[in-house]
């Protein structure tokens, strides 16, 4: 990025200039300051991310000032690779709650002596068929009662029960055989997927990528295309949030290519991909991905006819408030803040996970616009929750906010919020 900072000043003000836009004038647009517009034109100061945006959208340069400061794609934290059904899972908790998980290799395992072999059971004999169905329809109802803990419990809470649904559903697999073991490894990849969500929420990368490369090896074992696909949805919202926009367009595109994948996965991944080409400042590409969501969401809606659904089910229209999501990244929060207003009504009170997500980018988009007080106080609202709820990616999101509004950091709203913010920077 540093390079990169006297070529983008200098087109920054080419750009300004050819629009007739004074300095103060268009630091008014954009709510920046007059200094801070001035030093980066001249680059004596980086720009964040934010600003770029805002300043793209606001001269219609279609992604050109976003792409002059983007990092090159990088490759997502490497995934922990040892995923055969050889190795031994390691959960460990702490008295106070803390947990951590670890697959290790068979090589690990024998170095670890007899102690980490005495946990490798022997395999148990077959299970009649009507066991293997009671079996596998309580883990589907486990499986969606951790989803519904997981809207409201810190997810350290909810992943132990996952990993131990996942190590009893190894152990159901190996009773299982023909249509069963696949009834199972689809359960299984369901189970890992939703876990490597719930370690990308408390903070652990490389974890999340562990879990969602299992998901995705075992559902392409069974021919099952949709969890398959989804596990690349998932993983591209693992490089959105570390900012990589190519790489997230890339992995969704992937996850709408080939058969058998289902209008509810398609829209998904092309949600995805629209928040990666929001991220890029691509407006047009963005639009064009949240239209075709849309289409694959209505139709996979009216043709559902039961079993589980993938993906959010507490969102009433995901591609609204993700069409929310892309307008803040694409430089116009003013719009992005009134799609949010509207949309976020609709989430029912129980989705506490998913009404805070969107509710702090309601509150930055609100904060980007402007409107300085409303935005405190919506946020306000939110820290008590956002400490409980333990989300690092809420959490990075209220960092945004705090860098926002620090900008007025002498404004009463602002300074009466700073202990709160302050308090969740160090969570």
């Amino acid at each position: 990025m540093t390079g990169a900072v006297p070529a983008f000043g200098a087109r920054l003000r080419a750009l300004r200039l050819a629009k007739g836009l004074s300095l103060s004038g268009f630091a008014g647009r954009v709510y920046y300051s007059k200094g801070y517009l001035s030093r980066v034109e001249n680059g004596l100061q980086q720009p964040s991310a934010e600003f770029v945006r805002r300043c793209d959208a606001e001269l219609a340069a279609d992604g050109e000032l976003v792409a002059l400061t983007a990092p090159p794609a990088a490759d997502p934290a490497p995934a922990r690779t040892e995923t055969g059904e050889d190795g031994l899972w390691m959960m460990t908790m702490t008295p106070d709650g803390e947990n951590a998980f670890q697959p290790l290799a068979r090589r690990e395992v024998l170095r670890g002596g007899a102690a980490a072999l005495a946990g490798l059971a022997a395999v148990p004999a077959a299970a009649p068929a009507f066991r293997l169905r009671d079996s596998l329809r309580h883990h589907e109802q486990l499986l969606a009662a951790a989803r519904g803990l997981g809207q409201v419990a810190p997810p350290r809470s909810v992943l132990p029960m996952l990993v131990g649904q996942a190590q009893s559903l190894r152990a159901v697999a190996r009773q299982a055989g023909g249509s069963a073991a696949v009834e199972v490894a689809r359960v299984f990849a369901r189970t890992a997927e939703f876990a490597g969500w719930m370690t990308q929420e408390s903070g652990d990368t490389a974890a999340a990528l562990w879990w969602t490369a299992k998901a995705a090896e075992v559902a392409a074992s069974t021919g099952d295309r949709d969890a398959a696909s989804y596990a690349l949805v998932r993983q591209a919202l693992i490089t959105l949030y570390a900012g990589d926009a190519a790489t997230t367009v890339d992995l969704a595109r992937q996850a709408q290519v080939g058969e058998g994948t289902s209008r509810r996965v398609l829209g998904l991944a092309a949600q995805r991909e629209a928040q990666g080409h929001a991220l890029a400042g691509n407006h047009g590409e963005c639009l064009r991905a949240l239209d075709r969501a849309a289409g694959h969401l209505a139709a996979a809606k009216a043709e559902r006819t039961g079993g589980p659904v993938v993906g959010t089910t507490h969102v009433p229209d995901p591609v609204a408030v993700v069409t929310g999501w892309c307008l803040h990244d694409l430089g116009r929060p003013r719009e992005a803040a009134q799609v949010l207003d509207r949309e976020i009504a609709r989430i029912p009170e129980n989705a506490v996970r998913a009404r805070l997500r969107f509710g702090v980018r309601r509150a930055l988009a609100h904060a980007a616009a402007g409107e300085l007080e409303h935005a405190c106080e919506l946020a306000q609202g939110m820290i008590a929750q956002g400490a409980a709820i333990g989300s690092a990616t809420v959490l990075a999101d209220f960092r945004r906010f705090a860098a926002t509004v620090r900008r007025w950091s002498a404004h009463p709203a602002v300074r009466a919020l700073e202990p709160g913010l302050a308090a969740l920077r160090y969570r």
